[in-house]
């Protein structure tokens, strides 16, 4: 049964038809990573030209230091039943949304997603494909929305650097490149270059606010694409 939220956004995702004018909707979500970025510095302002004549609804929900399992609901382990799925971040992204959308009718929908650290370091790489691409289909589920847009932020290569134990990094990494080229609605970025001078785990303010650049330039592509 869906939940109320669920309920209450029915309407309002809906496809318009009867006005030219569009609502194209946003949905920026992850970890440490997208929490650092600030979507007004770059992403807010590329999808607000790019769509000058419709509207454009950027929601934010990240908190940093996370597992995939806290937004997908039916994650399961390699081996064994524990730790368990959640799936408490993404109801709390469903929230946001719900406020603010309102009553507004929307054209398009993008999902934007920035996350996978924690679960290289917890060696859940070899699930990671199946639950990255779960997340995306919870979501195109729970909103009625089968024309769903995803971007996804690959990781830098951080992890990758000698010194650096964490085996599953670039497992992570060939994922989230597997999941967005799988789908003729996805979409991949690189952030090799964005971790600034000291290669951080982290990017620098310069970094966070190309991420945003990237995200929009590869939303608006996929929204362009989607309204053909």
């Amino acid at each position: 049964m869906k939940s109320s939220y669920l309920k209450l956004i029915a309407v309002a995702l809906l496809v318009t038809t009867v006005s030219e004018a569009k609502v194209h909707l946003f949905l920026l979500s992850g970890q440490s990573n997208m929490g650092g970025l600030n979507p007004d510095a770059s992403f807010t302002p590329t999808v607000k030209k790019a769509f000058s004549k419709d509207t454009c609804i950027v929601v934010k929900s990240a908190q940093g230091g996370q597992p995939i399992r806290r937004w997908y609901k039916q994650w399961k382990p390699a081996k064994g039943e524990s730790p368990a799925a959640t799936g408490d971040l993404y109801d709390k992204l469903i929230r946001a949304m719900v406020t603010a959308v309102g009553d507004q009718k929307v054209d398009t929908v993008t999902f934007v997603w920035m996350q996978g650290e924690r679960d290289a370091k917890e060696k859940h790489g070899s699930v990671y494909a199946k639950s990255l691409k779960g997340l995306v289909e919870q979501l195109s589920k729970d909103l009625g929305r089968g024309d769903l847009n995803f971007v996804i932020g690959r990781l830098s290569d951080f992890g990758n650097n000698p010194g650096r134990n964490y085996a599953d990094w670039d497992t992570v990494r060939k994922a989230q490149v597997q999941v967005a080229e799988d789908s003729p609605r996805g979409a991949w970025v690189d952030t090799d270059d964005l971790n600034g001078k000291n290669d951080g785990l982290h990017y620098d303010k310069p970094g966070y606010v190309e991420l945003g650049r990237r995200f929009a330039q590869s939303s608006i592509e996929l929204v362009k694409k989607s309204t053909k």
